[in-house]
């Protein structure tokens, strides 16, 4: 079994194929207002091309009570309506079977959170509104045993399933990535994506909130594209000091044109790609 995802439409349509080119899932942690995720959008569009814009209604587990976890669900459906409106592909969390119904309206891939990969009724309801489904794989879970969560999803019909890695749990506030379970993971058949932005997580380091260490997202993302994975996803900030969720973690925007176009290179090179692949539209920061 090889499955190959498509989200989107026209110019702006990506595809997820462990075969296919690197594609690119970019945008902030959580939605901090209409205008700074609209911003931040078309900012990343102008420097890479095609992607899908991932930004969180809630964040639900937070490290603590009074950390900012989003606009809810009814405005952040309101926002994301109006990225998608820019023609880009949406992604975002759900985190209760409720959910599932009334947010795939306005998004294209529905995203399962790591800590809750393994809740049968979230994933099939996931499945069940024929959208895209994108699983964590938990920082607790095997390479070789996510491909159960897959299952789930795939017993309603529904095969456009992505699994991503973010990480494993490595002793206290540390996670590591075993670049062994990318292949593993790929042997399911489904398109595989490495979290390059939440593996440098450092889980509760701050006290009341997670730390990271965003020197190392790049050499991780260019030893995970080497393996030959379908996708990329970073968390993006355009000032990650005052971001209101993750910003110890995420990648500077103004870094992004780069990164990006040093690891579609590694990508084309390992999968054999035509040399004259476009990186990027004509005109864009990124263009070779």
């Amino acid at each position: 079994m090889s499955v190959t995802v498509l989200v989107g439409e026209g110019a702006r349509q990506v595809q997820f194929g462990n075969d296919a080119p690197l594609s690119l899932i970019a945008g902030p942690c959580v939605i901090e207002s209409e205008e700074h995720v609209l911003r931040v959008a078309q900012a990343i569009r102008k420097a890479v091309g095609a992607f899908v814009f991932k930004a969180s209604f809630d964040k639900a587990n937070r490290s603590s009570v009074r950390s900012y976890r989003g606009p809810g669900v009814r405005e952040g459906i309101r926002i994301l309506k109006k990225v998608r409106n820019l023609g880009l592909p949406i992604l975002t969390d759900i985190h209760e079977p409720a959910q599932a119904e009334t947010v795939a309206e306005a998004v294209d891939i529905l995203q399962i959170p790591a800590f809750l990969c393994r809740q049968t009724d979230l994933l099939v309801e996931a499945g069940k509104t024929g959208r895209a489904v994108n699983i964590k794989k938990g920082q607790f879970v095997s390479p070789a045993d996510i491909h159960y969560a897959a299952e789930k999803v795939r017993s309603t019909g529904n095969e456009q399933i992505i699994l991503t890695e973010r990480g494993s749990s490595f002793g206290y506030n540390n996670l590591v990535v075993d670049m062994r379970g990318l292949r593993i993971m790929a042997e399911s058949g489904y398109p595989v994506v490495f979290d390059a932005t939440h593996s440098v997580q450092l889980p509760g380091a701050g006290g009341s909130s997670s730390g990271g260490q965003p020197q190392f997202i790049e050499p991780l993302a260019r030893a995970a594209t080497a393996t030959g994975i379908s996708g990329v996803f970073v968390e993006v900030h355009d000032c990650p000091e005052k971001a209101l969720s993750d910003g110890a973690n995420a990648l500077q925007l103004d870094l992004l044109p780069a990164f990006w176009k040093r690891l579609t290179a590694i990508d084309r090179l390992v999968k054999g790609l035509a040399a004259d692949f476009p990186l990027a539209p004509k005109g864009s920061h990124a263009e070779v």
